[in-house]
């Protein structure tokens, strides 16, 4: 079986006037259609260099790189066929013309077939749920439903491999979510077919919500690659519990305490008799509430919050640690 994506021994330098840089060393991975793979790093950690080697614009210095089967080197224009790159902003649409001509026109550029246009843009514009709105001039647009017509202008060619590049990039709390929707839809096969899809963010929710697998690029390097549960798995807990108490400082912890799971991150005086603790639960079960009950000061409860630890944790951990 071909994979839709094939990242082999890969590597990259540049010259540069104090020497050479390695931009990518031996970066080797593999993603499947239907598959989302997520892509995370740290600035400077080869991310860009990476996109720009896959999708052609840069060549490898060595290694390989095969999209649906096909070499980026030996095979350019067959691959730039066989992908789209979507990336984040408002910036490459026209906005006098309407979001179904612009659509139109992109499709044109990518090699479509004349005769396929109308109901190609028609039925892409009506997966990120623009198709109310398509004859409208793209100037009249939100930021977020630029971001659509850009992923709509991506599929155009049903692209095997989907490249999206901080594709929330500026956008509100609801048009964020509204465009992972439509991308999960994707990877689901609202389309028709299921695309590979390679994601990188620096917001990790996108990542968190659509990837099913999470690769980290550190100093050139792939690092870890696992499934998304897997990876969260990596936690040291399972989530902080913040609690704001009219009353004691909290019950620092003894030996007993640190078996149960639970550990006093920090304790602040909050003035007016007002304390703040901050607790990691490593899991949740019934001995985890008796012994937070018992840790908390005594007195009038203000306020309780608990958020459960997620990527962002975990990839600050990793990169916490790799810098050790």
């Amino acid at each position: 079986m071909v994979s839709a994506l094939e990242v082999r021994a890969v590597g990259r330098s540049f010259r540069t006037r104090s020497g050479t840089v390695e931009a990518l060393r031996e970066v080797t991975f593999s993603a499947e259609g239907g598959e989302v793979l997520g892509l995370l790093g740290l600035n400077g950690a080869g991310k860009t260099t990476l996109i720009k080697v896959i999708s052609t614009l840069l060549l490898p210095t060595s290694g390989s790189v095969r999209v649906d089967g096909v070499d980026v080197v030996t095979g350019t224009r067959q691959v730039r066929s066989r992908l789209s790159v979507v990336f984040g902003g408002e910036q490459g649409l026209y906005g006098r013309l309407s979001g179904r001509d612009n659509a139109r026109f992109f499709g044109t550029l990518s090699g479509l077939d004349h005769r396929l246009l109308d109901r190609r843009a028609a039925e892409v514009i009506a997966m990120v749920a623009l198709d109310k709105v398509a004859d409208r001039p793209v100037e009249t647009y939100s930021r977020g439903m630029k971001q659509r017509l850009h992923l709509a202008i991506g599929l155009m060619a049903a692209p095997k491999l989907l490249m999206l590049d901080e594709p929330s990039i500026g956008l509100d709390p609801i048009e964020a979510d509204r465009l992972r929707r439509v991308i999960g839809e994707l990877a689901a096969g609202s389309a028709g077919y299921r695309p590979c899809i390679l994601l990188t963010s620096h917001y990790l929710r996108d990542i968190e919500d659509l990837a099913d697998r999470v690769a980290i690029l550190q100093g050139g390097k792939i690092t870890h690659d696992l499934p998304l549960k897997e990876l969260l798995r990596r936690a040291g807990s399972a989530a902080v519990v913040t609690v704001s108490v009219r009353g004691d400082e909290p019950v620092r912890p003894d030996g007993d305490a640190e078996r149960s799971g639970v550990r006093l991150v920090d304790a602040q005086p909050a003035g007016a008799g007002m304390w703040t603790a901050r607790y990691e639960v490593a899991r949740w079960e019934p001995a985890t509430l008796t012994e937070l009950a018992r840790r908390w000061p005594h007195g009038e409860i203000a306020d309780v919050r608990v958020e459960p630890v997620g990527l962002e944790q975990v990839f600050r951990d990793l990169s916490e640690g790799a810098g050790r």
